[in-house]
């Protein structure tokens, strides 16, 4: 008769004895279905540069981004996000359909060759401005309700054009319902508001800002970007926007806001976007490259531990790298 095995009565290891085990089980996957790959869309022609080495930010030009976006979609991304850069800058609002009309080239040529290619594009006025605020600036204070009509104009337009979900990233008060109001009016009751519903004022910023030329020419931009300490407010500030008409709710930067996801999760049933920025794919690549850490697992542990928290979709410059290999295979 054999003695009977002795030890623990429950063993957490039988899930994870093997690698079809382990995928049979997995809770939380990253799937290109997940993922939203952001583009920098610039004037001219010819132009399809990532910013600097590995970043992961890309800048094109309209006639170079279908032919770059098409291996992203055969490979199944969710979709893709389209930040405007103009040469010109205007700080009035006066120029703002000739600043966007790189933008508009470059949505109407993805339009046509991929009609069925989920759109978002950025609607901030950051890039377009001399000062690089996200609204309208006077006596070095940025106003709120004035900046509302420029941001709510600029979102029509993008929608007429074809893009599928305006994107507000500017943190002014009210913009949401300006902006649903407007779209609403111009008859484009199709066209969603995905909400940069909690923004923190970040240092992860950096790289973005290279690459959308929208650093601020003077201060910062605490007094309308929130504090990163602040749980109690971001819930104020995701809550007003769904009851401002947001679609969904997107929370920026990831990494340091997985808490912040997990409370939306947890309280809304709207779907739920985080961005992992550029600063946080900076901090990876700068440590693999010193040889303290593998860039690929570590890349997939910060996208599960988004996914974990809460987020049904990433924005993320992985999109691309990832999207490339898959098709490769």
């Amino acid at each position: 008769m054999k003695t009977p095995i002795t030890g623990p009565a429950v063993r957490m290891r039988r899930l994870r004895r093997n690698a079809a085990v382990r995928r049979l089980f997995a809770e939380t996957t990253v799937e290109l279905r997940n993922l939203v790959m952001p583009y920098f869309i610039v004037p001219g022609s010819g132009t399809l540069r990532e910013t600097s080495t590995n970043s992961g930010l890309w800048q094109s030009s309209a006639d170079k981004i279908a032919d770059e976006v098409a291996p992203l979609v055969d490979a199944g991304v969710g979709g893709v996000m389209l930040f405007g850069v103009p040469d010109d800058k205007c700080d009035d609002g006066s120029k703002l359909e000739a600043q966007l009309g790189p933008t508009r080239a470059a949505t109407e040529v993805l339009r046509k060759r991929f009609p069925e290619l989920v759109l978002f594009a950025d609607v901030c006025l950051c890039s377009f401005t001399s000062h690089g605020h996200c609204g309208v600036v006077h006596d070095g204070v940025i106003v709120n309700d004035e900046s509302l009509a420029l941001l709510a104009k600029m979102a029509v337009l993008l929608g007429s054009w074809g893009i599928d979900f305006v994107s507000p990233s500017d943190m002014m008060d009210g913009r949401v319902a300006a902006i649903r109001g407007a779209l609403d009016e111009a008859r484009l009751v199709d066209v969603g508001v995905l909400s940069y519903a909690v923004k923190m004022a970040s240092a992860f910023y950096g790289p973005f800002r290279d690459a959308a030329h929208s650093a601020p020419q003077f201060g910062d931009r605490k007094s309308y970007q929130m504090p990163a300490g602040n749980r109690r407010e971001a819930r104020r500030e995701w809550q007003l926007d769904v009851a401002e008409g947001a679609d969904a709710l997107l929370v920026k930067p990831a990494l340091t806001n997985l808490d912040v996801i997990r409370d939306v999760r947890e309280q809304s049933d709207l779907p739920i976007f985080a961005y992992q920025v550029s600063g946080e794919r900076a901090v990876l690549v700068a440590a693999a490259e010193r040889g303290l850490i593998d860039f690929a697992r570590a890349m997939e542990e910060t996208l599960l531990s988004i996914r974990r928290a809460g987020a049904d979709v990433i924005v993320s410059y992985e999109a691309r790298p990832r999207a490339m290999a898959a098709r490769a295979r």
